[in-house]
């Protein structure tokens, strides 16, 4: 344990023994200006904060500061009825303030009871109150807004996530300090009885027990009853203005002198206002001049100095703009920002906006949080945040994709349209605007709402304008998963893996495998679009093969096949036989033939007029399958997988190329053609 909290333990420990045990006066003392000490360092700190939550300990600091002081008032109470004494402290204030005459003593003390019950006191616990409430009800707006943040790219995920912990913190903070609140109000009460007490039984004391007249009794026992209302009320005071301050502080941009300062002398002009109503006043009341001709002349002098801070700040603020506009800035910072390259960028032309405005109607943001979720759920990636912005370049009804600054998709949208999508057939009636669907390239129509009914009747898919354009970012990006995965987002997913299976992890990496090559390995997986949400076993193969060979290329293949479960699901039907290309041994004997082995890896090389035979071949019987509906797959044995893929690429991304140790023994294949040369 440290000394800080060991101090802070023995402070409470004190606190319980002042209720007990009877302490001297000297000792009374030196816990009075302690208390004094403590109180005025709350108020000087809570001026200095420019928010709450820089004192978020504030509210379990009052509750023992209050509990501090009604221990010291016990304490006092204790000693003035059984000693007639209170220490050195007490008595000064009480001859200090009561000046030898008692009632002007007991008024004054009075007077502090009031300020700080009736004005501070009740209004600190009505603000606290409110803003609890406000804060509270807020809670879902500001959360709300966070995520629209987040999805629109304006701010990070570590970002958004401290932005959520500040309004969490920032609700439990407000709801400590209503209720600490209460504390100070009965701290006010409490302070009025114990003064009484002390007075009346004080007094009673004096005559019966200590021999004293009934004047001397109320002299003696009231100056110290005075004594120690003060020395307790004016820590109190401060602590009740300290807790004004921190509920009553909003938006600001520093401390509370700071904020003082420049906002009530924000206009120079009522300075002048000011002091020539206060220069009036000694004119024509008769209030002295030598009182408000100089009160007068400091105010106008003030408000001219003033005056002319602005006229320098805003030529300087206008040569800023100016170098802006003119891109001038020299500022190392100003030009390193421009370096900045987001993962994904969603761009539109103006007359999209709606589309993304929540005040319009459009909910592309709330898309775009399903959409990585989707995502995150079948790729096994965490799509990196979608910037979303509007650029006048493109056309008004234009949109496009990028990816780490490359345009990856274009697109057009008609927002007071539907897309609709022939079955196959098409029908003359349903008139619209030709057009190609963008995600598949299908033929497709831009139709008005009174043709949709018609257009669903005669079995075209129908389609709104946000579904297309999400439909489109989803299989963009869903294209391109391989390229948003890199070393630094292959490391948050191994520290993810490493909360669950430490071992496994250790096994793997940094030995025998390095975060790059672990990032190859999934990046490749992705490029084929295999799902990586299954790390643990992918994981697995590589710490058995990861000592064998650190080949990415082979420890793919090997990963393929421990995910032989998830291919075969994710390419076959319930029920129904897996329908494939399958190349013919010429064709594998000719690739596996083909296999150049160097030191940097292996890599096929075979005659140009064979490769071209080959794809015309796998183009033939894709166009085949096409026609029966079928989505073709090509499927070849496990020693030429990766070189087939190498192949086939370039010329066919969409087609799977898979190998018979990635399908599960008891599915059914149907082979529906053979890739074959003369």
């Amino acid at each position: 344990m440290s000394g800080k909290d060991l101090s802070v333990l023995l402070a409470v420990i004190l606190i319980v023994a002042m209720l007990i045990i009877p302490f001297p006066p000297w000792l009374l003392s030196i816990l009075i200006l302690i208390n004094i000490t403590l109180a005025l360092l709350v108020l000087l700190t809570t001026m200095n904060m420019s928010e709450p939550l820089q004192f978020s300990i504030f509210p379990s600091l009052l509750l023992l500061l209050t509990l501090f002081r009604l221990g010291l008032n016990v304490s006092t109470t204790r000693s003035i009825l059984s000693t007639g004494e209170a220490g050195g402290v007490v008595h000064t204030f009480g001859t200090f303030v009561v000046g030898g005459n008692i009632v002007v003593g007991l008024v004054v003390f009075l007077i502090l009871i009031i300020i700080q019950f009736i004005v501070i006191t009740k209004g600190a616990e009505r603000v606290s109150e409110v803003a609890a409430r406000f804060t509270l009800d807020a809670m879902p707006g500001k959360q709300m807004s966070i995520d629209a943040d987040l999805n629109a790219g304006i701010i990070s995920e570590h970002e958004a996530r401290e932005r959520r912990e500040k309004v969490s913190r920032e609700a439990d903070f407000y709801g400590s300090m209503d209720g600490a609140s209460k504390f100070v109000k009965g701290d006010a009460i409490a302070g009025i009885i114990i003064v009484l007490i002390n007075l009346i039984f004080g007094i009673v004391i004096g005559v019966m027990q200590l021999d004293l007249s009934v004047a001397d009794s109320a002299a003696k026992f009231s100056l110290l009853t005075v004594g120690d209302g003060l020395v307790s009320q004016i820590p109190a005071l401060l602590i009740s203005t300290a807790t004004g301050i921190v509920v009553t502080r909003a938006a600001s941009d520093g401390n509370l002198g700071k904020d003082i300062t420049t906002q009530l002398f924000a206009y120079p002009k009522m300075l002048y206002v000011t002091g020539g109503t206060i220069f009036l006043l000694g004119l024509f009341t008769p209030i002295s001049n030598l009182l408000t001709i100089p009160i007068a002349l400091l105010l106008c002098f003030g408000g001219y100095m003033i005056s002319r801070t602005p006229e320098t700040s805003k030529e300087l603020l206008q040569e800023t703009e100016e170098e802006l506009e003119t891109g001038e800035m020299k500022s190392p910072e100003s030009v390193v920002s421009l370096l900045n390259v987001d993962p994904i960028e969603f761009e539109f032309g103006y007359g999209l906006i709606p589309l993304a405005d929540a005040n319009q109607g459009g909910d592309l943001l709330d898309r775009i949080v399903m959409i990585r979720r989707q995502l995150a759920i079948e790729l096994g990636l965490v799509i990196p945040v979608v910037r979303i912005r509007d650029n006048i370049q493109l056309q008004p009804n234009e949109y496009r994709l990028k990816i780490k600054g490359n345009e990856m998709a274009r697109g057009e949208l008609l927002l007071d349209h539907y897309l609709a999508m022939s079955p196959g057939i098409d029908d003359d009636s349903i008139e619209g605007i030709d057009t190609i669907e963008p995600s598949f390239g299908l033929p497709a129509k831009w139709i008005t709402e009174e043709m949709k009914e018609q257009a669903e009747i005669f079995g075209y898919t129908v389609v709104d304008p946000p579904s297309v354009v999400s439909t489109h970012i989803t299989e963009v990006i869903k294209g391109n998963a391989h390229e948003l995965i890199g070393r630094q987002e292959t490391k948050q997913l191994i520290d993810h893996l490493n909360e669950s299976y430490p071992i496994l992890v250790e096994e793997v990496t940094p030995n025998p495998l390095s975060v790059g090559e672990v990032q190859k390995v999934l990046a490749k997986l992705l490029k084929e679009n295999v799902s990586i949400r299954n790390l643990p076993i992918i994981f697995e193969t590589l710490a058995d093969f990861g000592k064998v060979t650190s080949d990415t290329d082979l420890l793919t293949e090997y990963v393929r096949q421990a995910l032989a479960r998830q291919i075969t699901n994710q390419f076959s039907q319930a029920n129904d036989s897996l329908k494939v290309v399958t190349l013919s041994g010429k064709i594998e004997k000719l690739i596996a033939d083909g296999i150049q082995q160097t030191e940097h890896g292996n890599y096929l090389s075979i005659d140009p007029g064979m490769s071209q035979g080959i794809l015309e071949s796998i183009a033939s019987q894709v166009e085949q399958l096409s026609l029966i509906e079928q989505t073709p797959i090509v499927l070849c044995s496990p020693a030429v997988r990766m070189y087939v893929r190498q192949l086939t690429e370039r010329y066919f991304p969409q087609i799977p190329i898979l190998s018979y140790n990635e399908l599960e023994a008891n599915v059914e294949v149907q082979s529906v053609g053979v890739v074959n040369i003369d």
